[in-house]
């Protein structure tokens, strides 16, 4: 049975393979995940339709493939049954199967040349089950390093399984420690090749005489940021104004009911979904920046959803919080932060890479003290958000130092006047330096 590239959503007709999951000649089950695939929105596995034995591979990692082509074959009838596949057991182990008892032992350990793992002894990659394609399942990783469900995501847990990691000894850069396939490729880079691991933390060695060069293909997400970003300025007239807001009220209110929001909704309560509501009163009143442009004619959206930018490895992807106008505080952190963990994993649906009315982009994590955001096509607007800096003010006649953020509102002057676009952004200004308005419809 053939392994088919999918549709992949509207406008998309083609992707890139990225990797091979499985390798020709091993068993698998049905929706097994064999093969991984990036588009221009999201990245995504592709499951066996069948279970049985891949028989050949088609198509090689880093080719572009069009919707329906055929990337490799399934032989039926030898594969595990349904779901994925279970660890194998030891010859010894009572209730082996004779095929079982004969795998070959050096499937389930790494090279003998695997890096150390200094920092953790107590923790052998070793003694981690593997299933029949030598991989660590999710849960006995997770189960060996003492970790939350959420700690390891797909990406991560192939890389550290295909270079024999310790994941124990790699630093996680996420929310709450967890490990990012970035964190992983800066693991590696650090790692000298056949030797081992550096330390947590260790800087890379210096090479002042390193004048080699290495050339890297661009991925099809970056290849699509790239022309995307690029029809934005060219197609709009595109036009930044500026405004600030004094954060104090919204920093005060975070810390007088942090707490008890985290409680009651079970997610922490960040600016963002400030910012978010205040974007949505704004927009209902100002819906020429809530509007497109199609062929000759606006479309105005009577609700909003917002792209929100989030930074991955492998770049900026901006899903979209749909029906913000519906949706509570709560709410709006809840998917935000399940959207942020999915785009660091990688496992972003096209359909939440998909639509969108506005955007919503934060430098100030980075550090960003201005910018000038450019539009995510075909919206009619971003807004820009940056670092919150304690600057002086001058408040009925004396000057004092205040927590200060610069905003920017980048809009396309096609279809949104000046006028609009400083009404609008005055507006998100006096929402959060006044969140009290959000409450009482302001």
């Amino acid at each position: 049975m053939d392994i088919v590239v999918p549709e992949l959503g509207e406008s998309i007709t083609e992707a890139t393979l990225l990797t091979w999951l499985v390798k020709a000649g091993d068993p698998v089950s049905a929706d097994q995940p064999v093969v991984e695939l990036e588009t221009d929105k999201a990245t995504l596995e592709i499951g066996a339709p069948r279970a049985g034995v891949l028989d050949e591979v088609l198509v090689a990692e880093g080719e572009d493939v069009a919707v329906g082509a055929v990337l490799g074959r399934i032989r039926e009838g030898e594969g595990a049954g349904g779901g994925r596949p279970a660890p194998r057991r030891a010859e010894s182990e009572p209730g082996s199967t004779p095929a079982e008892a004969a795998a070959p032992v050096a499937a389930q350990q790494p090279p003998a040349s695997a890096p150390a793992s200094p920092a953790s002894p107590g923790l052998d990659p070793a003694a981690i089950p593997r299933g029949p394609d030598g991989r660590i399942s999710k849960a006995d990783l997770q189960s060996a390093l003492g970790l939350s469900p959420d700690q390891l995501g797909p990406a991560v847990r192939k890389w550290v399984a295909d270079h024999d990691l310790d994941p124990a000894t790699i630093p996680g850069s996420g929310p709450g420690g967890r490990i990012t396939k970035g964190d992983v490729l800066a693991f590696l880079d650090r790692a000298p090749e056949g030797g081992d691991a550096p330390a947590p933390g260790a800087p890379l060695a210096p090479a002042a005489s390193d004048r080699s060069e290495e050339r890297v293909k661009l991925s099809r997400m970056r290849r699509t940021i790239a022309a995307r970003l690029k029809e934005a300025q060219e197609t709009a007239a595109i036009l930044t104004t500026f405004n600030e807001a004094d954060m104090s009220a919204v920093m005060a209110l975070r810390e007088k009911h942090r707490d008890a929001f985290e409680e009651r909704h079970g997610v922490r309560l960040g600016f963002m979904s400030f910012f978010a509501k205040a974007a949505v009163s704004a927009l209902q009143r100002v819906p020429a920046v809530n509007a497109s442009i199609e062929d000759q004619e606006i479309v105005y959206h009577h609700y909003v959803d917002i792209g929100m930018a989030i930074s991955t490895p492998g770049g900026l992807v901006v899903p979209a919080v749909r029906d913000c106008q519906a949706k509570s505080f709560a709410d709006i952190e809840r998917e935000l932060a399940a959207l942020a963990e999915k785009a660091r994993d990688g496992s972003l649906t096209v359909d939440e890479m998909t639509g969108g009315t506005f955007s919503i982009t934060n430098g100030g994590v980075f550090g960003s003290l201005m910018s000038t955001p450019i539009l995510n096509r075909p919206q009619s607007a971003i807004l820009g958000l940056h670092k919150i800096q304690p600057r002086p003010v001058v408040l009925e006649g004396e000057i004092v130092a205040r927590p200060m953020m610069y905003l920017a509102l980048s809009y396309d002057h096609r279809l949104v006047d000046g006028r609009e676009a400083v009404t609008f952004l005055v507006m998100i200004k006096e929402a959060i330096e006044e969140p009290d308005r959000l409450l009482l419809e302001l």
